[in-house]
């Protein structure tokens, strides 16, 4: 609570504020960088324990904590470390609380009017999070029910859509986190959860009886991942590009994947078994930062 707090304020602080846009200068005067996390969105990016981050894209958050410092030959920079919301995560990084933010944030062409978007690093759909008891096995069997989606999201905004063109008379709730929206759906209060397919079956894993749930439906649309960094520093972004592709080059982002996705992950040591999907075996040759649309 007390670090969402801290978010909120430092984004009511700041609202009127349009950081600079040289951000290794920045870290260079200060000796600091302030990295973004999300405590569940695993498992991208997500509490192990009371305080520790850990995830997939961690890792590549930390790999360009330690380029900057190469760049920089600042050993020594402090590192610190924010928990953000879907909501607040763009505002933090427009006016500077935060220099980066590497979790589960889809690239699209409207986030890319405040922010800049690095190498996609992963590809997922809209899909629903149900009990196996639920009945609900596809978005027809929502007509007239209650969804529960997460707040600052691009599922919110499909499931909007899909609700209005098919006519199913949905009744939309949302959750401020992922675990939150999830809670709505443990708790009665909604039939499913509208979320990325990976983050679900993230949820799933950690759940406390993960055979009680399932994720049905066919992915609505295909949205790539990418870390955040600020619009119009293409010296920060090119360094935050340049350390995912040298990743993907060497073979070092491969061993990642298997780390996260195909092996067992605290904090229960599951196995997610989630083989890379066709788009990101083409990224890895092409480095495409294209968004969704």
């Amino acid at each position: 609570m007390i670090k969402h707090l801290v978010a909120l304020a430092a984004v009511a602080a700041c609202t009127c504020t349009v950081a600079s846009a040289d951000t290794l200068q920045k870290i260079a005067d200060s000796g600091k960088i302030t990295l973004a996390y999300r405590e569940s969105s695993a498992p991208f990016s997500y509490l192990e324990g009371a305080s520790k981050a850990t995830g997939f894209s961690v890792e590549i958050g930390n790999a360009v904590v330690e380029a900057v410092k190469k760049r920089l030959n600042k050993p020594t920079i402090e590192v610190g470390t924010l928990a953000v919301t879907s909501q607040n995560r763009i505002p933090l990084l427009v006016n500077g609380t935060i220099v980066l933010e590497c979790g589960s944030t889809t690239n699209n062409s409207a986030r890319g009017k405040e922010v800049a978007f690095a190498v996609n690093y992963f590809y997922t759909g809209t899909r629903l999070l149900t009990r196996k008891t639920s009945g609900i096995k596809d978005y027809a069997d929502l007509a007239k029910k209650t969804l529960a989606t997460t707040t600052g999201t691009t599922n919110a905004q499909v499931m909007r859509k899909y609700n209005e063109d098919k006519k199913l008379d949905m009744d939309i709730i949302f959750g401020k986190d992922h675990s939150d929206s999830m809670l709505l759906v443990d708790g009665g209060r909604a039939v499913a959860f509208a979320m990325d397919d990976i983050l679900l079956f993230g949820l799933i894993a950690n759940a406390k009886n993960p055979a009680e749930w399932e994720v049905v439906g066919e992915p609505l649309q295909v949205e790539p991942y990418a870390c955040m960094v600020r619009k119009d520093d293409p010296a920060f972004k090119a360094l935050v590009d340049g350390v995912i592709t040298g990743m993907m080059k060497s073979g070092e982002f491969d061993k990642l994947y298997t780390k996260w996705f195909m092996s067992p992950i605290p904090p229960k040591g599951t196995n997610l078994n989630l083989p890379m999907s066709q788009q990101l075996k083409d990224n890895l040759k092409s480095f495409s930062d294209k968004p969704a649309t």
